[in-house]
């Protein structure tokens, strides 16, 4: 075996021990993950900091179209995705639909965008309409017609599914009528289907016209509640569908009802890159495989995971790579099944930095898109030490109760909960319509990782921590660092000495990975470094975490795709080392920078013996920045 193949099969190795040592446990821990990519050469803005794009819609189309090829008997469809203030109306979203035991849910005409051969249907609605009544009719549906006489191209169907009395809904109700979903601005309190709340679904059927003699059909989805119901109208549809011989079917609307026993996944448009939201897996070697396939495709079309600046460094694709853990339904998500574990794992993390800054993305700080709790206004910070000991004298902590509690805690600095390290806007937030309510917390801290390996073993620390404060209360109390949060594990050493602890604890509770995945975590190659040795000192420099401020009027940035922050500012790490053996001592060394001596410190915690500095120098006079007179 090859190198690279002996260290694969280790890997795999390690996976299986991985999921072995969580299911002896007893936790049921489902993980997500959104990875974004982009296309890295281009400095077109929709790769660079628009959300939208012609280019990019075609690259997600053909993501699309080969995850499809590569799960037969799944579904494609176009559903309503994100939608800015400042948008019209929502962005496209391409998703996968399928059961996890692989039995399939399609069998009738594809997508156009996923046929075989170009063809194009020359179908009467009519016709269409008469079979699929016909249908439902057999299945004993109760269902109307609602469409108006002077459209010729569109059908408009109203149908139960339960049997109750469909004339309840009055032909003059003014929902019948409404336009597409995708037409209209996504109102601000969420997504919703009024209609379907009330038990009725509403079908749009139209004729898109390619050309006059050739056109598809069309179908715009309600918002369906059960996956049940779901599935028994996908059936009606592959009936009908395949009965009139069409050769091509467009399936869009709202986006389909979800539980364990299917995978949904989605591939829709963000700010500089096209965001994959993968479905969540009960284990890592089904996560492994999922993240193998996607990478294989998305990479094949020559988008990358990450970008290179004009210097040659390494960044993130500009989207992160968050994951996201949760349960095989919202009841039994370890967060509500243990209701202690939030508030053990924001103490935990609060204590460990590491896990906020090793994996980060360039941007952090208190207005970043991972912003931890004590990078905030400090009032708060005293504030959710008083909350957490609270906890601790509550009989009974409910879902609601967990939730209403932290989450005025778990946001940025402007009060935005999307924007925490730890989001639970998913978690049992019944102000967020259909998915507020899923036993959901996101790890926001982690840029988009470069291969499929990095991102396992990032599920497999994420994982292993859960399953350990599962069972046991490592960190009793708060821990404040103050000044030292930025000062000190803004530093690559002292992040990398604070994970080693983490894995530590790990081990100590039989939850740890193997050796395997831990180099592959501890692994920096990435991070720019140089070094060189004077006599038998080594002095290095390395880059370091720098914390950007947002720029102007946080509110009115809210409405826009990106947001201005002054990126001048770079830290380096500078250290010198004493190599082994060496009789020279550091103490007669000095470092000086523009003019000035800058004191070098003692590390204290490593028996070698280092002096180290964090130094922060601006690169850039920005226009708009903090510090006007620093040049």
């Amino acid at each position: 075996m090859s190198p690279l193949e002996i260290m694969s099969s280790e890997f795999d190795d390690a996976i299986r021990n991985h999921d072995e040592s969580i299911l002896v446990t007893g936790h049921e821990i489902w993980i997500g993950s959104e990875p974004t990519f982009t296309l890295r050469t281009s400095e077109d803005p929709q790769w660079l900091s628009e959300a939208l794009g012609s280019e990019k819609e075609s690259h997600a189309l053909l993501i699309a179209r080969q995850l499809f090829i590569n799960h037969p008997g799944s579904i494609l469809l176009r559903n309503v995705g994100h939608q800015y203030s400042n948008e019209d109306c929502p962005r496209w979203s391409f998703g996968i639909f399928e059961r996890r035991d692989k039995t399939p849910v399609w069998y009738g005409p594809p997508d156009p965008i996923c046929s075989s051969e170009e063809k194009h249907d020359n179908i009467s609605l009519n016709h269409f309409s008469e079979q699929l009544e016909s249908e439902l009719i057999k299945r004993q549906w109760a269902f109307k017609n609602i469409s108006s006489e002077k459209t010729s191209d569109e059908i408009r169907l109203l149908a139960r599914l339960d049997n109750k009395n469909i004339d309840e809904i009055s032909d003059e109700d003014q929902r019948l009528s409404r336009v597409s979903v995708h037409e209209q601005k996504i109102p601000l309190q969420g997504l919703s289907d009024s209609l379907a709340i009330d038990g009725f679904y509403l079908f749009i059927f139209k004729i898109l016209r390619i050309t006059p003699e050739s056109n598809y059909l069309s179908i715009e989805l309600p918002a369906f509640h059960h996956v049940s119901d779901f599935l028994d109208w996908l059936d009606v549809m592959n009936t009908v569908a395949n009965a009139v011989n069409l050769a091509n079917l467009l399936i869009q609307g709202y986006p389909p009802p979800v539980d364990k026993t299917v995978s949904w996944t989605t591939v829709t448009p963000d700010p500089a890159v096209i965001e994959i939201n993968l479905a969540p897996q009960s284990n890592i070697s089904d996560f492994y495989q999922v993240q193998k396939e996607l990478y294989d495709i998305v990479m094949r079309q020559g988008l990358s995971p990450y970008r290179l600046q004009y210097n040659g460094i390494i960044s993130d694709s500009g989207g992160g790579g968050q994951f996201t853990i949760g349960g095989p339904s919202a009841e039994t998500s370890p967060f509500l099944t243990v209701p202690d574990l939030l508030p053990r794992l924001i103490r935990y993390i609060t204590l460990h930095p590491s896990l906020s800054y090793f994996f980060a993305t360039t941007y952090l700080g208190s207005n970043s898109q991972s912003s931890r709790v004590d990078e905030g206004i400090r009032d708060n910070f005293h504030e959710l030490r008083l909350t957490l000991e609270q906890f601790k004298n509550q009989k009974e902590i409910t879902p609601e109760f967990l939730h209403t509690s932290l989450s005025p805690f778990l946001t940025d600095s402007s009060g935005n909960t999307h924007r925490s390290e730890l989001n639970i806007e998913k978690l049992w937030n019944h102000f967020l319509p259909h998915k507020g309510c899923l036993g959901l917390v996101e790890f926001r801290a982690f840029r988009m990782q470069i291969t499929p390996e990095r991102s396992a073993a990032i599920a497999m620390l994420i994982r292993a921590i859960i399953a350990m404060l599962s069972e046991n209360d490592l960190v009793p109390k708060l821990h404040d660092w103050g000044d030292e949060l930025h000062d000190r594990f803004a530093l690559p050493y002292f992040q990398n000495i604070d994970l080693k602890k983490v894995l530590q604890d790990l081990d100590q509770h039989k939850k740890g990975l193997d050796q395997v995945v831990k180099l592959e975590l501890l692994d920096d190659t990435d991070r720019c470094k140089w070094t060189i040795s004077l006599e038998d000192i080594d002095f290095s420099c390395e880059y370091a975490n720098e914390f950007w401020p947002l720029i102007g009027d946080v509110y009115s940035q809210e409405n826009g795709d990106s947001r201005l922050v002054d990126a001048s500012t770079h830290r380096l790490q500078v250290s010198l080392k004493q190599q082994p053996g060496s009789r020279l001592s550091l103490n007669g060394w000095r470092l000086q920078t523009a003019e000035c001596e800058v004191p070098m410190h003692q590390v204290a915690e490593d028996k070698e013996k280092i002096k180290i500095v964090g130094l922060r120098y601006r690169d850039y006079k920005p226009f708009r920045g903090l510090h006007p007179s620093v040049k």
